[in-house]
């Protein structure tokens, strides 16, 4: 057995088996041995069946069958398998559904640990399909069960079978690609450790050393493959620019520019004028970063103004149509006065106009191109590109950003964000650009009152919806889930994924197809209500949400698509239903769509989660309005993984899908891996060395992989 083994192999695997783990995405022994649980089962914690405090919830029982299994047919297609087991304190009858199997595993006398819940129905005991173990005096039980997530056609039980065998033969095929002096010097153990602990822990110790073994790991190779990046991106060149005056275009704003933005520009400044006599120079690769509203728009102005004024062609491409008309609506009357021609392409354009604008483009008569993806097709064709600047770039993967700046034979990249991000994460979030931190809102926009409320508040929300719709306000309303979906609790992925037993219950989910539904029948017949969510259409979602812009949609029911978009200045009021489910980034962003225009404008969050961790949260939310604390605060409580998973996301961006690390906030961990990646580098650059040939190997298939993945 090695890495590269074809789960075929594998034990009692045969071709429904086999094509149940494709689809999974389980091809090889590798695919399922970085497989990690979701969670685990503390089956240690035994209990008593007279311990009614444990009623409900999930526990271990140690249990002697009482009789022999009945099997009893309760209509064609489905029986049930019953008996009765006991221990010191009580008797318990147990049901089993469709497993008449069973009958041979459980005979009278004989003793096993159950995992389920006990509850009562009137004076008897009932457990419904516990899990089971035999108690054997030959084979101690595990303490921590793992429980992974399902595709079709698994099972929990056959799954952790399979990766079981894996697990057996580790010390003959697994290898640690770790140098030496580095898992020493941060005290971990060895891979082979890591894995086998991470899936069959011998204790909380052991778990806890192999998720920071893991999560070290993943945090260290991800350091190193962006330093190829960045490597491969210093080899390239762009034109210098001369030193710009941009006196003339300040002189348009009805505002004067804030000292971060002016610090951005100059950062900007320096990267495509420096003081050099070369005509080639290395490119700009900077990222400006700042709070929704924190004027991020000006300094990708300034960037197109200079390459402009310099004889050079720029590009904007943003997600959507409705942000490129945005942005061409506001930017074209600024370029048009200072002489600088200005047109727009998306897929809209008709046939005609579109040809008309890839001749301009093509011949230079248009220097400045505002658009969406339709700037990276194989028709457009630019005569000087020496500018990309690409809007919220989390929407767009590593390839389409760099599809745009190729476009260009030799181009600078500037790229925007939305979403501030920890300080601390800054070099693992954008380690192949340099970074502009806008942390400084323009003077005289209006915070936004933020309101944690549950459902015993429904009536009042309503009729503050209604009120604020009646003085000529929009709301938002955003659900984290698109329809309804019954919780699953063999198939849900929303557990913590190291947490020992499962998470608290949370509240059940609102979803955005079936809310609207009932806001617009039954709550407000009379006013306009829409929806709009991810799984519709580009030109769809454009469509409701130009509807809304334009105040023809009272109230948009909505998943996180629009935690990123267009401007509604109109927009007073945002709800977020569920939201002990949303990160405190999250959050902020989407609070950031109202507050926007001249309207007082309200945030207020729905929960009705009785958990700590949900309230002390959504209390930061509460009473904290700068996006940087906030996230500083967000990773230390969640780890970093809303900022890879949502917003600003590693794996939208095409570099590297972070997994176990996900969940790491340990901050201390994270400089730790970053830090053990530069000193690997600075002992051996290109990691020629015999001793790293198995670490070079692995960067290299990892940054192939990502440098050829389109999101």
């Amino acid at each position: 057995m090695d890495y590269q083994t074809p789960v075929k192999k594998l034990y009692g695997v045969g071709d429904k088996i086999e094509k149940s783990l494709h689809s999974g995405g389980f091809f090889t022994v590798k695919d399922l041995l970085y497989h990690f649980p979701r969670a685990y089962q503390n089956r240690a914690d035994t209990k008593m069946l007279a311990d009614e405090g444990a009623y409900g919830e999930y526990h271990s029982y140690i249990l002697t069958i009482a009789n022999e299994p009945k099997a009893v047919m309760i209509k064609r297609g489905m029986n049930l398998l019953k008996f009765r087991a006991f221990d010191e304190s009580g008797t318990v009858n147990i049901t089993y559904f469709n497993q008449n199997y069973l009958k041979d595993v459980f005979h009278q006398g004989t003793t096993f640990r159950f995992w389920g819940k006990v509850t009562k129905e009137k004076r008897t005991l009932c457990m419904s399909s516990p899990a089971y173990e035999p108690i054997l005096p030959t084979k101690p039980l595990d303490a921590l069960i793992p429980v992974y997530p399902l595709s079709s056609g698994l099972n929990q039980k056959f799954l952790s079978k399979l990766i079981r065998e894996i697990v057996s033969e580790i010390p003959s095929f697994v290898v640690d690609f770790l140098p030496k002096e580095v898992r020493e010097k941060n005290n971990l153990p060895t891979l082979a450790y890591a894995l086998e602990n991470i899936h069959f822990p011998k204790s909380e110790e052991s778990l806890e050393k192999a998720i920071r073994r893991l999560t070290f790991d993943e945090l260290y190779l991800f350091a190193l493959v962006l330093s190829s990046i960045k490597t491969v991106q210093q080899e390239r060149q762009a034109p210098r620019f001369d030193d710009t005056d941009i006196s003339e275009l300040l002189a348009l704003l009805p505002y004067t520019p804030t000292n971060a933005q002016m610090k951005a520009i100059s950062e900007i400044s320096l990267d495509t004028c420096p003081k050099s006599t070369d005509f080639y120079i290395k490119p700009m690769n900077r990222i400006v970063v700042g709070d929704v509203g924190s004027g991020k728009t000006l300094c990708a102005t300034a960037a197109a103004y200079i390459a402009c004024k310099n004889g050079y062609q720029c590009a904007l491409m943003a997600p959507t149509e409705i942000l490129a008309n945005q942005h061409y609506e506001s930017l074209y009357p600024i370029f048009n006065s200072l002489g600088i021609s200005c047109e727009l392409l998306t897929g809209s354009t008709g046939a005609k106009d579109k040809r008309a604008t890839l001749g301009r483009l093509k011949s230079g008569e248009c220097q400045f191109i505002i658009g969406t993806h339709a700037l990276i097709q194989g028709s457009v064709e630019f005569n000087n590109l020496a500018l990309a600047i690409t809007d919220e770039q989390h929407r767009f993967g590593a390839n389409q950003r760099s599809s745009l700046s190729d476009k260009g034979l030799f181009a600078h990249t500037l790229v925007m964000s939305a979403t501030p991000i920890p300080r601390t994460l800054s070099f693992m979030m954008y380690g192949d650009l340099d970074i502009s931190l806008i942390d400084e809102m323009p003077p005289g926009r209006e915070r936004v009152s933020t309101y944690v409320v549950d459902e015993t508040y429904r009536a009042r929300l309503y009729s503050f919806i209604r009120t604020q719709v009646e003085n000529g306000g929009q709301v938002y309303i955003v659900c984290p889930s698109v329809e309804d979906k019954k919780d699953d609790i063999d198939n849900a992925s929303d557990f913590d994924p190291f947490s020992f037993l499962f998470e608290e219950h949370t509240p059940p989910l609102k979803s955005a197809v079936d809310y609207a539904k009932e806001l617009s029948e039954n709550v407000f017949p009379d006013l306009r209500v829409a929806f709009i969510h991810g799984k519709l259409k580009g030109k769809e979602k454009d469509a409701i949400m130009s509807e809304f812009s334009s105040g023809n949609i009272d109230i948009l029911v909505s998943t996180t698509v629009i935690e990123v978009g267009v401007n509604v200045p109109n927009a007073s009021l945002m709800i977020v239903e569920n939201a002990e489910r949303f990160g405190l980034s999250q959050l902020h962003q989407l609070r950031g769509r109202v507050g926007r225009g001249q309207r007082k404008s309200y945030c207020v969050l729905v929960s009705d989660s009785k958990g700590e961790n949900a309230k002390e949260r959504l209390s930061i939310m509460k009473s904290t309005y700068d996006g940087y604390t906030i996230a500083e605060r967000d990773l230390q409580m969640r780890g970093p993984g809303d900022f890879f998973s949502s917003g600003t996301s590693v794996r939208q961006s095409g570099q590297l899908d972070l997994g176990i690390a996900k969940s790491c906030s340990d901050t201390l961990l994270v400089h730790a891996a970053f830090e053990s990646a530069k000193s690997t580098l600075d002992k051996d650059p290109s990691l020629a060395l015999e001793e790293h040939a198995l670490l070079s190997s692995m960067v290299d298939n990892m940054y192939k992989s990502k440098k050829n993945t389109i999101n």
